[in-house]
């Protein structure tokens, strides 16, 4: 096994255990200890946003030449942060799989499945990893999206950290999920020539996938916090 692999593989123990370990450290309140899966999938995903989003911003501000060149050079630990993130989608898929009805999950299964593949083309080949941590920059938004979904389940809709929660949720959403997802297209399309076929259709697809997707998501966002 290559070292990615062993990250991947130690990633989706850490989770895993973490996960068990949630109810533990974080008792959900009455409201949710219907969904208690739930509940510690949530404070599982918030874990990994912060450290995948924060490392990755921390990359971009301690290497800011790292835009120049996403294929073939990283900073120190930006391959290890990306093997992280494979070994938790893989976790989370896992959780719903085994959780949650098909028909609640599917969009967040294949929204895995296109990343882990992404992701899993970076680690293996060591290169583009410089655009998958672009692509991590995305994990500060959800920092807010699961802190809205923790603030749901625990019956707080009616305050002002939840309002307050849905601004920045939505600023972040413009700022580092669409504009980030627009840039990373953008990025593909002047760059195919410099990118091999099977990588550059790898990265068509999940950018034609994702895209769509975040505006649903949006609008979503826009309709059960803003426009109700």
């Amino acid at each position: 096994f290559s070292p990615g692999l062993l990250l991947v593989a130690g990633s989706f123990a850490a989770f895993r255990l973490l996960n068990r370990g949630l109810e533990r450290l974080v008792p959900p309140p009455p409201s949710a200890r219907r969904n208690r899966w739930k509940w510690r999938n949530i404070w599982t995903s918030l874990a990994h946003s912060v450290l995948s989003g924060g490392g990755a911003l921390a990359g971009f501000c301690l290497h800011p030449g790292l835009s120049e060149d996403l294929v073939g050079t990283h900073p120190p630990g930006a391959h290890s942060l990306v093997a992280v993130s494979v070994g938790y989608f893989l976790e989370d898929f896992v959780d719903m799989l085994c959780n949650q009805k098909l028909h609640q999950s599917w969009e967040l299964l294949f929204h895995h499945s296109v990343v882990i593949i992404c992701f899993g083309v970076a680690v293996l080949l060591h290169q583009y990893v410089g655009f998958a941590l672009v692509a991590l920059l995305v994990e500060i938004n959800s920092i807010f999206l699961h802190l809205r979904q923790i603030l749901l389940m625990a019956n707080l809709v009616h305050t002002t950290c939840y309002r307050l929660n849905s601004i920045i949720n939505l600023g972040t959403y413009v700022v580092f999920r669409i504009a980030t997802l627009a840039w990373m297209t953008r990025w593909l399309f002047l760059n195919r020539e410099n990118v091999p076929p099977a990588t550059y259709a790898v990265g068509t697809v999940g950018m034609a996938i994702m895209t769509p997707m975040n505006i649903i998501l949006f609008y979503r966002l826009l309709r059960s916090d803003f426009f109700k």
